[in-house]
Protein backbone atom coordinates (compact mmCIF):
# COMPACT_ATOMS: atom_id res chain seq x y z
CA UNK A 1 0.00 0.00 0.00
CA UNK A 2 1.14 3.54 -0.81
CA UNK A 3 0.28 6.20 1.74
CA UNK A 4 0.27 9.70 0.26
CA UNK A 5 0.53 12.65 2.63
CA UNK A 6 -0.52 15.51 0.38
CA UNK A 7 0.11 18.99 1.71
CA UNK A 8 0.37 22.59 0.62
CA UNK A 9 3.22 25.03 1.17
CA UNK A 10 3.20 27.44 4.10
CA UNK A 11 1.85 30.98 4.11
CA UNK A 12 3.15 33.45 1.51
CA UNK A 13 2.28 37.03 0.60
CA UNK A 14 -0.56 37.11 -1.91
CA UNK A 15 -2.93 34.73 -0.09
CA UNK A 16 -4.79 37.61 1.63
CA UNK A 17 -5.80 39.74 -0.22
CA UNK A 18 -5.96 36.99 -2.77
CA UNK A 19 -3.85 37.06 -5.92
CA UNK A 20 -3.49 34.63 -8.80
CA UNK A 21 -0.04 33.54 -7.60
CA UNK A 22 0.61 30.67 -10.00
CA UNK A 23 4.22 30.38 -11.16
CA UNK A 24 5.45 33.51 -9.35
CA UNK A 25 8.33 32.85 -6.97
CA UNK A 26 7.22 33.78 -3.45
CA UNK A 27 9.14 33.26 -0.23
CA UNK A 28 7.52 31.78 2.85
CA UNK A 29 6.64 34.40 5.44
CA UNK A 30 7.65 33.90 9.08
CA UNK A 31 4.14 32.50 9.59
CA UNK A 32 4.70 30.14 6.67
CA UNK A 33 7.96 28.82 8.13
CA UNK A 34 6.27 28.22 11.49
CA UNK A 35 3.44 26.37 9.74
CA UNK A 36 5.93 24.18 7.87
CA UNK A 37 7.76 23.35 11.11
CA UNK A 38 4.50 22.40 12.83
CA UNK A 39 3.50 20.20 9.87
CA UNK A 40 6.93 18.57 9.80
CA UNK A 41 6.70 17.76 13.52
CA UNK A 42 3.30 16.16 13.04
CA UNK A 43 4.43 14.03 10.11
CA UNK A 44 7.62 12.97 11.91
CA UNK A 45 5.61 11.88 14.98
CA UNK A 46 3.22 9.67 13.03
CA UNK A 47 4.98 8.44 9.89
CA UNK A 48 8.34 7.59 8.33
CA UNK A 49 8.17 8.95 4.77
CA UNK A 50 10.49 7.44 2.20
CA UNK A 51 10.67 10.68 0.19
CA UNK A 52 9.25 14.18 -0.01
CA UNK A 53 8.22 15.31 -3.50
CA UNK A 54 7.71 19.04 -4.01
CA UNK A 55 6.74 21.54 -6.66
CA UNK A 56 9.86 23.22 -8.03
CA UNK A 57 8.65 26.61 -6.76
CA UNK A 58 10.59 27.78 -3.70
CA UNK A 59 7.61 28.04 -1.36
CA UNK A 60 7.12 24.30 -1.80
CA UNK A 61 10.82 23.43 -1.91
CA UNK A 62 11.42 25.19 1.42
CA UNK A 63 8.33 23.63 3.05
CA UNK A 64 9.33 20.22 1.74
CA UNK A 65 12.94 20.58 2.88
CA UNK A 66 11.81 21.41 6.42
CA UNK A 67 9.69 18.24 6.44
CA UNK A 68 12.41 16.11 4.82
CA UNK A 69 15.12 17.26 7.25
CA UNK A 70 13.04 16.42 10.30
CA UNK A 71 11.94 13.05 8.86
CA UNK A 72 15.36 11.97 7.60
CA UNK A 73 14.17 11.85 3.99
CA UNK A 74 15.18 13.52 0.74
CA UNK A 75 13.23 16.36 -0.88
CA UNK A 76 12.90 15.99 -4.67
CA UNK A 77 11.23 18.60 -6.93
CA UNK A 78 8.80 17.42 -9.62
CA UNK A 79 7.78 19.74 -12.45
CA UNK A 80 4.34 18.14 -12.59
CA UNK A 81 3.52 19.54 -9.14
CA UNK A 82 4.01 23.16 -10.27
CA UNK A 83 1.13 25.51 -9.59
CA UNK A 84 -1.39 26.15 -12.36
CA UNK A 85 -0.22 28.64 -14.98
CA UNK A 86 -2.53 31.65 -14.71
CA UNK A 87 -0.88 33.28 -17.72
CA UNK A 88 -1.84 36.96 -18.06
CA UNK A 89 -3.68 36.84 -14.72
CA UNK A 90 -0.59 35.88 -12.71
CA UNK A 91 -0.04 38.05 -9.60
CA UNK A 92 -3.12 40.15 -10.40
CA UNK A 93 -5.57 40.47 -7.53
CA UNK A 94 -8.97 38.85 -7.77
CA UNK A 95 -10.57 42.26 -7.42
CA UNK A 96 -8.57 43.56 -10.41
CA UNK A 97 -9.60 40.68 -12.66
CA UNK A 98 -13.20 40.84 -11.46
CA UNK A 99 -13.35 44.50 -12.49
CA UNK A 100 -11.39 44.10 -15.73
CA UNK A 101 -12.89 40.84 -17.04
CA UNK A 102 -16.12 40.25 -15.10
CA UNK A 103 -17.53 37.56 -17.41
CA UNK A 104 -14.30 35.54 -17.43
CA UNK A 105 -13.90 35.90 -13.68
CA UNK A 106 -17.49 34.84 -13.01
CA UNK A 107 -16.98 31.79 -15.24
CA UNK A 108 -13.89 30.84 -13.23
CA UNK A 109 -15.88 31.05 -9.99
CA UNK A 110 -18.96 29.20 -11.27
CA UNK A 111 -17.78 26.81 -14.03
CA UNK A 112 -13.99 26.45 -13.62
CA UNK A 113 -13.91 23.46 -15.98
CA UNK A 114 -14.77 25.83 -18.86
CA UNK A 115 -11.88 28.25 -18.31
CA UNK A 116 -8.49 28.53 -19.97
CA UNK A 117 -6.47 31.37 -18.51
CA UNK A 118 -5.21 33.86 -21.12
CA UNK A 119 -1.76 32.60 -22.22
CA UNK A 120 -2.00 29.95 -19.47
CA UNK A 121 -3.43 26.56 -18.54
CA UNK A 122 -6.85 25.02 -18.03
CA UNK A 123 -7.98 22.61 -15.31
CA UNK A 124 -7.80 19.86 -17.93
CA UNK A 125 -4.07 20.60 -18.37
CA UNK A 126 -3.58 20.56 -14.61
CA UNK A 127 -5.37 17.25 -14.14
CA UNK A 128 -3.40 15.63 -16.98
CA UNK A 129 0.00 16.49 -15.51
CA UNK A 130 -0.97 15.68 -11.92
CA UNK A 131 -2.29 12.31 -13.11
CA UNK A 132 1.17 11.67 -14.60
CA UNK A 133 2.74 12.56 -11.24
CA UNK A 134 0.46 10.15 -9.39
CA UNK A 135 1.27 7.33 -11.81
CA UNK A 136 4.98 7.95 -11.27
CA UNK A 137 4.66 8.06 -7.47
CA UNK A 138 2.53 4.92 -7.25
CA UNK A 139 4.89 3.01 -9.57
CA UNK A 140 8.00 4.06 -7.64
CA UNK A 141 6.55 3.59 -4.16
CA UNK A 142 4.14 0.64 -4.03
CA UNK A 143 4.71 0.10 -0.29
CA UNK A 144 5.99 3.48 0.94
CA UNK A 145 4.71 6.55 2.71
CA UNK A 146 5.27 9.57 0.46
CA UNK A 147 4.90 13.28 1.24
CA UNK A 148 3.88 15.58 -1.61
CA UNK A 149 4.15 19.36 -1.15
CA UNK A 150 2.23 21.30 -3.77
CA UNK A 151 -0.27 24.13 -4.24
CA UNK A 152 -3.94 24.85 -3.62
CA UNK A 153 -4.96 24.18 -7.24
CA UNK A 154 -2.68 21.15 -7.61
CA UNK A 155 -4.01 19.53 -4.45
CA UNK A 156 -7.60 20.11 -5.54
CA UNK A 157 -6.84 18.45 -8.89
CA UNK A 158 -5.25 15.42 -7.21
CA UNK A 159 -8.05 15.06 -4.67
CA UNK A 160 -10.75 15.28 -7.36
CA UNK A 161 -9.11 12.35 -9.13
CA UNK A 162 -8.90 10.22 -5.98
CA UNK A 163 -12.49 11.12 -5.05
CA UNK A 164 -13.73 10.50 -8.61
CA UNK A 165 -15.21 13.99 -8.79
CA UNK A 166 -15.75 16.13 -11.91
CA UNK A 167 -13.77 19.30 -12.54
CA UNK A 168 -16.88 21.31 -11.69
CA UNK A 169 -16.32 20.23 -8.06
CA UNK A 170 -13.08 22.26 -7.91
CA UNK A 171 -14.40 24.90 -5.51
CA UNK A 172 -15.89 22.35 -3.10
CA UNK A 173 -12.43 21.40 -1.83
CA UNK A 174 -10.53 23.73 0.51
CA UNK A 175 -6.75 23.54 0.87
CA UNK A 176 -5.29 25.75 3.58
CA UNK A 177 -1.53 26.43 3.91
CA UNK A 178 0.34 23.43 5.37
CA UNK A 179 -2.85 21.37 5.48
CA UNK A 180 -2.68 17.57 5.62
CA UNK A 181 -4.54 15.20 3.29
CA UNK A 182 -4.03 11.47 3.78
CA UNK A 183 -4.73 9.00 0.97
CA UNK A 184 -4.11 5.24 0.98
CA UNK A 185 -3.80 3.47 -2.38
CA UNK A 186 -3.78 -0.33 -2.29
CA UNK A 187 -4.07 -1.65 -5.83
CA UNK A 188 -7.52 -0.64 -7.08
CA UNK A 189 -8.69 0.39 -3.61
CA UNK A 190 -8.43 4.07 -2.67
CA UNK A 191 -9.22 5.36 0.80
CA UNK A 192 -9.16 9.09 1.51
CA UNK A 193 -8.55 9.19 5.25
CA UNK A 194 -8.48 12.96 5.81
CA UNK A 195 -8.87 16.20 3.82
CA UNK A 196 -7.63 19.68 4.78
CA UNK A 197 -6.65 18.71 8.32
CA UNK A 198 -4.93 21.70 9.97
CA UNK A 199 -5.23 20.59 13.60
CA UNK A 200 -1.42 20.74 13.96
CA UNK A 201 -1.56 24.51 13.33
CA UNK A 202 -3.94 25.26 16.21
Amino acid sequence: MTKILLTRHGHVDGIFPERFRGRAELALTKKGVAEAEALAARIARAWKPAVVYTSALQRCVVTGTIIANLCGAKAIPLEGLMDIDYGAWQMRTHEEIKAEAPKAYRLWRTSPQRVRFPDGESLQDLVARTADVMRLVLERHPTDTVVMVAHDSVNRAILMQFLDQPLSAYWRLIQDPCTLNEIDVDGDEIRVQRINDTSHLG
